[in-house]
C-alpha cells in the first residue's frame, strides 16, 4: 500500500550501504549504521530550503502576532470571522502556516517507511523492496558492538536467538542511544523556544506546545527506545543532531541578514537627514529669482517709483455700478463714449 514510500527509502539506504560497504565491508555493522545515518542526512539536505522557509514564516508570524490578538478581541464570539480575518492577514504578509509543517510532514512517512523496511529484514527472508536476498542476509548478519541493528530491548527471546544476539548487548547499546537521543530532542526544542518573542510566550496555546516539545517528546523518545530497533534509535539521534546544527546555522544566518537590513535603514535615514547646523530646505518656497510653478500667482514686487499698483478688481467695478457711477476708467467725465477725443464732426 505504501510502496511509493518503501521503495525510495530502501533505495537511498541501498546506495549508502553500497558506498560504506566498499570501505568497511558489506556485512559490517558500521557500514549499515552509517547508511542509516546518511539516509537521514540525505533527507534533511533535501528539506533544507523548506526549513529555511519555515523559520522565516515563523518569524513573520511573530511580528504580526499583536494584530492577531486584536482580531481575537474584535470578534471574540465569531470563530469563523476570526479565521477569515487571520487568513487575510497571513496572505497580506505572505505567510503560509502549512509551510512550517512541511519538514515534519515529510519526515513522518520516511520514519514509518524506514521502520517498516528494517522490520522486514528477517532471517530466511528473500528480497525486501530494493534489496535482494544477499543484501537482506548482509543486514541480518551485521552486528554493531555485538548487536544486530534490527533488535530491540523488549524483543522476545526466541527472536533474539534467531539474530544470534544477547539481550544484554542490546541493552548496553540501546540505553546510551536512548538517553542521548532524548537529550538531543530536548535541546532542539529548547533552541526553538528560545527564539520566540514575549507575545508568543504569553499565548496559552504556545505555552502548552512548548511544554510538550521540551519535556513530553523527549520522555516519549526515552520510553519508546525500549520498543525501537537499534537502527531507528540511530535514525532518531542523527535526525535530532542534524536539526540542532541546522537551527544554529540558519538562525545565525537570518539574524545576520536582519541586522544588515537594520543597518541599511539607519544609514539611509542618516543620509537623508539634514546635517547639524544646516537649515532645512522648504521645497514649497521657490528660490529667489526662480519662475513660479505653473498655475501659481506671481507676488507683487516694488518697482523703482514705489510699491506696485494692484490691478483693479471686479469688486470695485461692481461697487461703482451699484452707486450709480457709470464712469469708465480712462475717460474724462462729460465726454461721450461714442466719440474719440479730438475728433470733429464733418459737415
Amino acid at each position: 500500500m505504501l510502496n511509493f514510500i518503501y521503495y525510495p527509502v530502501s533505495f537511498i539506504l541501498w546506495c549508502w550501504h553500497w558506498v560504506f560497504g566498499k570501505v568497511f565491508g558489506e556485512a559490517s555493522g558500521f557500514a549499515w549504521a552509517l547508511a542509516v545515518i546518511f539516509l537521514v542526512f540525505t533527507l534533511r539536505a533535501i528539506l533544507f530550503k523548506p526549513f529555511v522557509g519555515q523559520v522565516r514564516s515563523m518569524r513573520r508570524m511573530q511580528e504580526f502576532a499583536p494584530e492577531m490578538q486584536k482580531i481575537k478581541k474584535k470578534f471574540p464570539n465569531d470563530r469563523q470571522r476570526q479565521a477569515q480575518e487571520m487568513q487575510k492577514l497571513q496572505s497580506e504578509h505572505g505567510v503560509n502556516p502549512l509551510g512550517g509543517c512541511l519538514p515534519m510532514l515529510v519526515q513522518i512517512p520516511v520514519f514509518i517507511g524506514l521502520f517498516h523496511v528494517l522490520r522486514s529484514f528477517k532471517p530466511g527472508w528473500g528480497e525486501v523492496y530494493f534489496f535482494d536476498k544477499q543484501g537482506v542476509d548482509s543486514f541480518v548478519n551485521a552486528k554493531l558492538f555485538g548487536t544486530n541493528l534490527s533488535t530491540f530491548i523488549t524483543m522476545p527471546a526466541d527472536q533474539l536467538q534467531q539474530y544470534g544476539t544477547e539481550r544484554l548487548n542490546v541493552i548496553l547499546l540501546s540505553v546510551p542511544l536512548m538517553i542521548v537521543a532524548s537529550i538531543a530532542t530536548h535541546f532542539t526544542a529548547r533552541h526553538s523556544v528560545a527564539r520566540q518573542n514575549q507575545a508568543a510566550l504569553d499565548n496559552p496555546q504556545t505555552a502548552i506546545m512548548n511544554k510538550l516539545t521540551l519535556w513530553i517528546f523527549p520522555l516519549g523518545v526515552l520510553a519508546g527506545g525500549f520498543f525501537f530497533p537499534v537502527a531507528i534509535l540511530l535514525y532518531w539521534l542523527s535526525n535530532n543532531a542534524w536539526t540542532l546544527g541546522q537551527q544554529h546555522f540558519v538562525y545565525k544566518r537570518i539574524d545576520a541578514e536582519e541586522e544588515e537590513k537594520k543597518a541599511t535603514v539607519v544609514e539611509t535615514r542618516q543620509a537623508l537627514a539634514p546635517k547639524p547646523g544646516a537649515k532645512p530646505v522648504n521645497p514649497k518656497k521657490p528660490a529667489p529669482g526662480a519662475k513660479p510653478a505653473n498655475g501659481a500667482k506671481r507676488m507683487p514686487t516694488a518697482g523703482p517709483t514705489g510699491p506696485a499698483k494692484s490691478a483693479p478688481s471686479s469688486s470695485s467695478s461692481d461697487t461703482a455700478a451699484t452707486n450709480g457711477n457709470t464712469e469708465i476708467p480712462g475717460l474724462t467725465p462729460g465726454r461721450s463714449t461714442s466719440k474719440k477725443p479730438g475728433s470733429k464732426k464733418r459737415r
